[in-house]
């Protein structure tokens, strides 16, 4: 079954991290983190609307100026989260450029920033062409600790992990997924319209059979009637991603509670068990530590990454141990 969020890595296990999330029915994407985006199309980078960062070591936020360069002249707005001091960060970058050559009559794309603190979004800032990207301060969102992103359809949390300075990682929740059968609307005599997205919605909020729906140019129709023979609920994905954190007792219980039961968990294996003194002090996983967590989270399938380049093309042996430590009873 082709689901509707397929997400790949964005280099190959020994590039710069990064995560491209496909809507694949949706004309959208979102990242987690930013590196190296030469293998994306512009077409691809142009789909997205939201770029969730870990943090801005390089190698994680170095694609970020040929993404605003698609963007600038094109109205579609983008949304861009990092760790505390993010929206400071973007906006000296911003200031970096001359933008003599913008004013009211440019095209009005618009880049929103947000620093996520602890556990929640604290500062948000949006910047706009046609002000020259100018910092305009606006309120953090309400939403319960650990939200970053909410949508009917689907929210996206980050937790913050210690990587020597805040490093913050992220999963992908969808809501139930509710399929419509179209045999069972014609049977019901229902036409296919904007009303349904409503009608997913009630199920999603698991309202009341006799809950009436209205359907434009057709009447009313009772959610049990809509649940038994034209719609169909399934679970929703689940994808996490976890990247630069040192093996440390709160960072695991915080990467578990995150990926828990996930249908799939990309995370860092930097380093060899071998090793370990390396991962201790730069503060990352070692390929053994990532494969432990990914088995006590109880993943479906965890896909490793962000492998060291200090050893070369040896990916092989790194890759076998993460997965005996997954596959480990």
């Amino acid at each position: 079954m082709s689901l509707p969020v397929q997400p790949r890595l964005i280099n190959d296990p020994t590039g710069d991290p990064g995560l491209y999330l496909d809507f694949r029915f949706g004309r959208r994407a979102m990242l987690f983190d930013l590196g190296d985006t030469a293998p994306l199309s512009p077409r691809e980078l142009l789909r997205v609307s939201h770029v969730f960062i870990s943090h801005t070591h390089m190698d994680h936020i170095a694609g970020v100026d040929r993404l605003l360069r698609l963007r600038l002249h094109r109205p579609r707005p983008l949304l861009m989260l990092g760790p505390p001091g993010f929206v400071k960060q973007m906006q000296s970058r911003l200031t970096s450029f001359t933008w003599n050559l913008l004013d009211e009559t440019a095209v009005d794309f618009r880049l929103t920033v947000q620093s996520f603190d602890s556990d929640r979004i604290a500062e948000v800032a949006e910047f706009r062409a046609r002000e020259r990207f100018a910092r305009r301060k606006l309120p953090p969102p309400d939403m319960a600790p650990g939200r970053v992103l909410s949508e009917p359809a689907f929210e996206i949390r980050a937790a913050t992990l210690d990587h020597g300075i805040p490093s913050l990682a992220f999963a992908f929740l969808e809501r139930d997924r509710v399929n419509v059968w179209r045999n069972g609307l014609s049977e019901l005599g229902l036409p296919v319209g904007p009303w349904i997205n409503a009608a997913k919605q009630a199920i999603r909020d698991n309202l009341p059979d006799h809950t009436v729906i209205a359907v434009p140019g057709a009447g009313t129709v009772t959610l049990g009637a809509l649940r038994t023979r034209a719609f169909r609920t399934g679970k929703g994905q689940h994808i996490a991603y976890v990247t630069d954190a040192a093996d440390t007792g709160p960072n695991r219980t915080r990467i578990i509670g995150l990926a828990r039961a996930a249908d799939q968990l990309f995370i860092e294996a930097a380093f060899f068990e071998a090793d370990r003194s390396v991962a201790a002090a730069t503060c990352h996983l070692t390929a053994r530590a990532a494969g432990e967590i990914a088995r006590e989270a109880g993943a479906k399938r965890a896909i490793p990454f962000h492998f060291s380049a200090r050893y070369g093309a040896n990916t092989a042996n790194l890759a076998a141990e993460f997965h005996a430590a997954f596959a480990a009873l």
